[in-house]
């Protein structure tokens, strides 16, 4: 009996643990921002410095090329667009941050790539898994496609995104003044940093605060997703299979649900394509949630934004709120439009097609889109 009592003790004791676990994960990762945008003033003496640093990206085919091989290498959107947002507070010009978030975005749709590859034995089960999964490769590739070239022309995005930030902050001087309580709350960490690497000559205690922000930043991502999953991955999975035969809306809102949820899009979309791959929802039915997962992936970076205070505040909330506005807008365009609605459903179908009746060109169309062309277009561009 006794042992019986002890159960629901540990749970509750495991439950606590797991969400003071949460706490101190997303207090780092603020911590971690903080750093890189300490580190990279530190480096690049502001912003004429930066500018010099990234000069090597002045091209934004470069910078969205960049963003998609720093994702696929650390498997995480999130973790990218991290970095991005204290970088931009360092000094990194936001004309050359917004490619990069779109190259994140589209980065990030390896993942459930390579979950759909777990299917490679199976014929069928591959082709309905790899179809579901490269569904939102493709509405990615459209996107930038999209607004890439609308960005260059027009500025949309950034107009947009400074707009609303001016609004959130509030005022003139580009200060966050609502947020100024993350200063003194990150201070003792970031001294704790500046101290353990202050021995270091010239440059290199700005290189090893950065080195230590973007680790961190990796680190505490990878880590929150799973003590989120052990909080939250079963009522995800009720909410995913409760909103998937809803239609369309409900299918984006439970998607970006879901992934607020459990921090991640690569959660998100790997609990999804093994239902694809068993024949329980097809691509169409997925392709909504998938939306969904995009648009709550973004939160990470507007976490990341209340951590920069001062002058660089709300160059960092512009550039997180640039990834929020890319994907909402992509939704209501490429959704909203009957005609380009369906042409991320039947790429993906017909890839997934030709992919399962040749399985190395599948691997190819993998390694290929995320590590191969970004490499090789970046060393060309050099």
């Amino acid at each position: 009996m006794q042992h019986n009592d002890s159960l629901p003790q540990q749970t509750a004791t495991r439950a606590l643990f797991n969400w003071m676990s949460v706490i101190v994960l997303v207090y780092l990762i603020l911590v971690a921002v903080g750093a890189v945008s300490h580190g990279f003033k530190g480096f690049s003496g502001g912003a004429e410095g930066a500018a010099q640093i990234f000069a090597f990206a002045n091209n934004p085919f470069v910078a969205l090329l960049l963003g998609i091989l720093a994702t696929a290498l650390v498997q995480s959107s999130s973790t990218v667009t991290s970095v991005i947002v204290g970088l931009v507070a360092g000094g990194l010009p936001i004309s050359m941050a917004i490619p990069m978030v779109m190259g994140a975005n589209l980065g990030t749709t390896i993942t459930n790539t390579i979950v759909s590859l777990g299917h490679i034995r199976d014929r069928a089960e591959f082709r309905r898994a790899f179809a579901a999964a490269t569904v939102h490769d493709f509405f990615n590739l459209m996107a930038v496609a999209i607004f890439l070239p609308l960005e260059l022309m027009f500025g949309l995005l950034q107009k947009s995104a400074e707009t609303l930030a001016t609004f959130f902050t509030g005022s003139a001087d580009m200060s966050m003044k609502g947020m100024d309580f993350m200063k003194p709350l990150t201070a003792p960490a970031q001294q704790l940093i500046d101290s353990a690497v202050a021995f270091l000559p010239g440059k290199g205690a700005s290189i090893a605060t950065i080195i230590i922000g973007i680790l961190l930043i990796l680190g505490c991502v990878t880590y929150l997703g799973k003590v989120l999953q052990q909080v939250l991955v079963g009522r995800a999975k009720d909410l995913l299979h409760k909103a998937l035969g809803r239609g369309p809306i409900a299918g984006i809102t439970s998607g970006a649900l879901v992934t607020i949820m459990v921090q991640s899009s690569s959660t998100t979309t790997s609990l999804m394509i093994p239902l694809a791959g068993g024949g329980v929802f097809n691509t169409r039915q997925l392709y909504p949630f998938t939306l969904g997962a995009n648009i709550g992936t973004t939160i990470t970076a507007l976490l990341a934004a209340t951590a920069i205070s001062g002058v660089g505040a709300q160059l960092a909330l512009t550039i997180a709120l640039v990834h929020v506005l890319f994907n909402v807008f992509a939704v209501i365009l490429i959704y909203g439009i009957p005609a380009l609605r369906d042409l991320p459903v039947r790429a993906a179908e017909w890839l997934a097609k030709v992919g399962s009746e040749n399985k190395l060109l599948a691997l190819g169309y993998v390694a290929g889109l995320f590590f191969a062309l970004p490499a090789l277009m970046m060393v060309a561009a050099k």
